[in-house]
């Protein structure tokens, strides 16, 4: 018997676009002969499905079913690839658990926390062999004091919206002169932002999943750019950033990073598949933690589809296992 899946795109920032292109990775690599599967589009306008032969049909948010020709499609599960708000934030979560309906992420309090920046950090820090960058959190409406700002902190420091993804808005600080334009990029953003002192090293990015009720970390990314850091235009434009999947490191360096991956998703209570982002400091030293992406991308250059790939496992396999495990 097939299930019926409603696979959310879209959303209401300027990730909509990866997220279109991730659930047409998603849909392009769940089986038919196990899902029947209805692409949903979520924007400012409404939520609609739509089928390549009529127009678009408006999804009834009383209990998120559909109508088509009379009959009344519900949804034993939804899988969400909405980055940002408000598949990513918790907002959606909290609605498909009034309505009861399982879903393949994180729960709605971990989804919003982890949205948060500082949050997190404050979460994560103590796990055993994770360091956590200096930082300093402020308010758009909540008074700050720049000149504090520079004793507190050493330069040079990043500046980030506390809430939000792809590295939009955000602004390596190498002058204490530039910290005001920095500021008010972020605020441009959010209300709140991260200040944070930069730590060198490589970065690297790794996948984690509960998969047959196990807590699998997947093969590790490095990220490499010739860019002052990981940006938008370094993470969606070919070329401009070198990934390595599995990353070249010492045996016991990946299993210092797989033990620090599955404490991270635990202290977090995560569910499903999320990605986080690491800085490895000197000769394979200390590992900061970055930050966690509970809806990681699923567009076919992707780090999660890289990382399952290198672990010799079908993405078709992986989604299937990822719904048996969150949906049933």
């Amino acid at each position: 018997m097939k299930k019926t899946i409603a696979l959310l795109t879209g959303g209401t920032t300027g990730e909509w676009v990866v997220s279109v292109k991730s659930a047409a990775t998603i849909a392009q690599n769940l089986d038919p002969a196990r899902f029947e599967v209805y692409k949903i589009m979520l924007t400012q306008q409404g939520w609609f499905y739509e089928p390549a032969d009529s127009v678009r049909i408006e999804v009834d948010r009383n209990d998120f079913s559909l109508n088509i020709k009379g009959r009344k499609i519900t949804f034993e599960g939804v899988f969400i690839a909405i980055h940002g708000s408000p598949g990513e934030d918790g907002k959606l979560q909290g609605y498909f658990d009034m309505l009861g309906i399982p879903y393949t992420t994180c729960d709605a309090l971990t989804s919003a926390i982890t949205m948060n920046k500082g949050y997190t950090k404050a979460i994560v820090n103590g796990i055993p062999e994770l360091h956590i960058a200096k930082s300093v959190q402020i308010f758009k409406n909540g008074g700050y004091d720049i000149h504090q700002l520079k004793q507190e902190l050493r330069l040079p420091y990043f500046v980030k919206p506390n809430n939000g993804g792809s590295s939009i808005g955000m602004t390596k600080v190498s002058h204490a002169y530039d910290l005001d334009t920095a500021i008010e990029r972020a605020f441009g953003e959010d209300t709140q932002i991260l200040i944070e002192e930069f730590i060198s090293g490589r970065e690297f990015t790794v996948g984690v999943v509960k998969l047959d009720g196990m807590i699998t970390v997947l093969p590790v990314t490095e990220v490499e750019t010739a860019k002052e850091f990981f940006d938008f235009e370094a993470k969606y434009t070919p070329g401009v950033a070198k990934e390595t999947t599995p990353a070249p490191l010492r045996e016991t360096t990946r299993e210092r990073i797989s033990a620090i991956a599955k404490a991270v998703y635990s202290r977090l209570n995560c569910r499903g598949v999320v990605r986080i982002d690491f800085i490895l400091t000197g000769d394979e030293e200390d590992f900061y933690f970055i930050e966690i992406n509970t809806i990681p991308g699923q567009t076919a250059t992707s780090f999660i589809p890289q990382q399952v790939a290198a672990m010799g496992m079908q993405l078709g396999d992986f989604y299937t296992k990822l719904i048996r495990e969150t949906i049933g």
